[in-house]
């Protein structure tokens, strides 16, 4: 078809063909950032644990009377809850996967270097990596005369007596591919402080830190045998089958309560659940710019199929002149598809613009990565439909009036 006579037609209706491809354009620039958005947010959601989730439970329990000896109390409650019927595996740890608070340390290669290689966080109890379902890649899991307790370490580190400190470590294989590019880690050490080494004796696939708000960082996790005693805020990780989580939990509450009455448990979930609750702002940000979009979408159609109905009416002379002379309905239809494809060519163009200018701001205040350039092709097709989508009605109806009924209107 001729565009000539549809651009011509277009000019002397500037004002509303412009205010059509601004609202065209606008929505382009802001559904191809959203739509970017979500994705980060979705992948975020994504983000892999290097934990069995569907197997484990979390108890966090807390003392209304200090115990007497809180290693000991530990031990007991590991002892009690390794009868829970149902239970596979039982840990004591100071930290779970995005469980939000997190526990962290500074990596030094070299213990005289001024700054920090980089922190990574770091999970501290016996039995964690069988009891979590962590994949040991490389190395051995840390044994029982690794381990030194919290507080013998702590008085090793007051009086500079590295003999009671722990000396090896566990790591994940992003944090050696970190430290040691295509490099064996096993045997290498790693300083927390300039007198606190840490040989590297295993390598996990993975296991993420409890606040992973950086994919890039998520991984940065090590594994210090440090024993611990009954505190607030460690946590209890039990493993069962997927199917028996609920009653193992609640035979396993109901085992700590006659244990000690007057405890308080203060945490009691799966880890799907932690999971659930980390993410809660990002699926709730997800679903919030799905509704934007969603709104976008409709206005923008709604306002084309309001702008064409208006000139399908105004031009009813001009379309009964263009039947009479031998258009056809296919010719009527086609101009009115025509023209809204014009339309939108433009608002899409200048939508591009748009959007790269908001995630260039994004980039710069948000720390956002750069919008990929294939959400601008997705986005571009995606108006061109609705456009067509959208004109359909008017245009047939403007292509279904006969030619001597449209003549006598003008």
């Amino acid at each position: 078809m001729d565009i000539l006579p549809i651009l011509s037609t277009l000019r002397r209706h500037k004002l509303t063909a412009g205010l059509l491809v601004m609202q065209i354009a606008l929505t382009c620039a802001i559904v191809c950032n959203a739509v970017f958005l979500i994705g980060q947010r979705l992948q975020r959601m994504d983000m892999p644990s290097g934990v069995a989730e569907h197997e484990l439970l979390q108890i966090q329990v807390a003392d209304v009377v200090k115990s007497g000896n809180p290693y000991a109390r530990v031990q007991e409650d590991l002892a009690l809850l390794r009868q829970v019927p149902g239970v596979q595996s039982v840990a004591f740890s100071n930290q779970v996967p995005f469980g939000g608070s997190s526990s962290n340390g500074n990596v030094l290669l070299d213990p005289n270097q001024p700054q920090r290689t980089l922190n990574a966080t770091t999970y501290f109890g016996q039995n964690l990596v069988p009891t979590m379902g962590v994949q040991l890649v490389a190395g051995r899991d840390l044994q029982d005369d690794d381990f030194v307790d919290v507080d013998t370490a702590l008085k090793g580190l007051k009086t500079g007596d590295t003999k009671s400190l722990p000396h090896v470590t566990l790591i994940t294989r992003g944090l050696a591919e970190r430290l040691w590019p295509g490099q064996n880690p096993l045997g290498r050490l790693i300083y927390l402080t300039p007198t606190v080494g840490l040989r590297v004796v295993g390598v996990m696939a993975s296991l993420v830190r409890p606040n992973a708000y950086d994919a890039d960082t998520a991984q940065y996790t090590m594994v210090i045998p440090l024993r611990m005693g009954a505190d607030r805020g460690m946590s209890y990780v039990i493993r069962t089958r997927p199917q028996d989580r609920s009653g193992v939990l609640a035979a396993a509450l109901a085992a700590l309560r006659k244990a000690d009455p007057q405890r308080i448990v203060t945490t009691q979930r799966s880890f799907d659940e932690v999971r659930r609750h980390f993410f809660r702002d990002d699926r709730a940000m997800a679903g919030i710019l799905v509704g934007v979009i969603a709104a976008l979408l409709v206005v923008t159609a709604l306002g084309i199929v309001g702008l064409a109905s208006f000139w399908v009416a105004q031009r009813r002379r001009t379309i009964g002149v263009r039947r009479a002379l031998g258009a056809t309905r296919s010719d009527v239809l086609h101009y009115f598809q025509t023209e809204n494809f014009l339309l939108a060519t433009i608002g899409i163009g200048l939508g591009m613009v748009l959007a790269y200018g908001i995630n260039l701001f994004l980039m710069q205040h948000y720390e956002l990565p750069r919008l990929p350039a294939i959400y601008f092709p997705v986005g571009a097709v995606a108006l061109w439909l609705i456009g067509q989508v959208a004109v359909l009605g008017p245009a047939l109806r403007a292509a279904a009036v006969p030619p001597v009924v449209a003549t006598r209107a003008g």
